[in-house]
């Protein structure tokens, strides 16, 4: 017998099934038998298109940057000089002014005028019809309170006597009309429905349910052979159909699809890289070819010639260029300077010496006496 408690062992945990990379469930030897003949098939076919795709982009992005971008700006300028700044001119110099003087104008024509007509006739008129209506609606009011109220008046009381009169002459006629109509209508058509039409109508829908009940046991019955008919005969093959011919056909479809899809997206991707391989291949060709010996010509033939006109044309030429230019503006200055001291000299034999403003004397230092912490400018403690 043992006394010890037994510690409840954990449970045992399911074996792990082995997974296929990606995450998706382990695949079979039909899936693996494919894979590899579609990959090489499908690439074989997408190499060439992937080429000639790499090859279209870059004539693509040559012909925007060399033709169809400067034809662009160069349509953009022409654009502006042919319709833009003709636009902004004839705006600026023609429909602008043209505004304003219309708007002028309209102003000196129609407004000025229409304010003067309103203020001058039209309000004097408006006043003069508002005391006639205030004048016309007293002389209503009085009509009214004096005249049209009595005769209302009596109006209405003689109105209220015939009304009475022809009130109790109408209630006596409707209870004549009402006796009449509950002796020769009301209850000959109540004894009809009670003893004729009601027993009737209770035959006819006993009839009608029995009737009833008879069509929805033939129905039910009618429905539940064509029921097992069609299910014997459609639903059953169907059923069989679907679960033995077309998802076993359709998963193998979606197999192969997914396969295709997939190998597509590797002769896409490899079919890039040797694409670019052999871009790069034909730009170091071109580079070697072309470019590397007119950088070399640049480099060891045009640098030192062009160094050599630098230096034994263009700067001796812009030296010779720059002491003329010196040399001129010099002389101009001495000829404006000798034309002012000519007009001067003109002005002073013409209109005599200016006089020259006298001086104010002031309480501040000049500029050549400046305060010091030692002495004081104010006239009050001046020393």
């Amino acid at each position: 017998m043992d006394l010890q408690k037994r510690t409840a062992e954990p449970p045992a945990e399911p074996p792990v099934q082995p997974s296929a990379p990606g995450g998706r469930a382990p695949e079979g030897c039909l899936v693996v038998a494919i894979r590899l003949p579609v990959r090489i098939v499908v690439l074989v076919l997408v190499v060439p298109v992937r080429m000639a795709w790499d090859l279209l982009v870059v004539a693509g992005r040559l012909l925007r940057d060399t033709v169809l971008r400067p034809f662009g700006r160069a349509l953009l300028w022409l654009g502006r000089a042919l319709f833009v700044l003709p636009l902004i001119g004839l705006w600026r110099y023609v429909l602008a002014p043209a505004g304003r003087a219309l708007a002028w104008l309209g102003r000196v024509l129609l407004v000025v005028p229409a304010l003067w007509l309103y203020r001058y006739v039209l309000t004097p008129l408006g006043q003069g019809v508002a005391w006639l209506a205030r004048t016309a609606r007293t002389g209503l009011g009085w009509v009214y309170a004096r005249v049209l109220t009595p005769v209302g008046h009596a109006l209405a009381w003689l109105a209220k006597g015939c009304a009475a009169v022809l009130a109790a002459v109408g209630i006596g006629s409707c209870t004549a009309v009402a006796r009449l109509l509950r002796y020769v209508v009301v209850i000959p058509a109540r004894w009809l429905h009670t003893w004729l039409l009601a027993p009737v109508g209770r035959a006819v829908a006993w009839c009608a349910l029995g009737v009833g009940r008879l069509l929805a046991v033939l129905v039910s019955g009618v429905g539940a052979v064509l029921y097992w008919t069609a299910r014997i005969l459609v639903v059953l093959p169907a059923a069989a159909l679907w679960r033995w011919v077309l998802a076993p056909v359709g998963r193998f479809l979606v197999v192969v699809a997914r396969e295709v899809g997939d190998a597509l997206g590797h002769a896409w991707r490899i079919a890039g890289r040797l694409s670019l391989t052999v871009g790069r291949f034909l730009g170091t060709l071109l580079r070697w070819i072309f470019v590397e010996p007119v950088r070399w010509a640049y480099r060891t033939v045009l640098t030192p010639v062009g160094h050599v006109v630098r230096d034994a044309v263009l700067q001796p030429a812009a030296r010779a260029a720059r002491s003329v230019g010196r040399a001129t503006r010099q002389a101009l200055a001495a000829a404006r300077e000798t034309a002012r001291q000519a007009r001067v000299d003109v002005r002073r034999l013409l209109f005599g010496e200016q006089r020259q403003p006298a001086g104010i004397g002031r309480r501040e230092p000049s500029t050549g006496e400046a305060r010091t912490l030692g002495s004081s400018t104010t006239a009050l403690t001046k020393d």
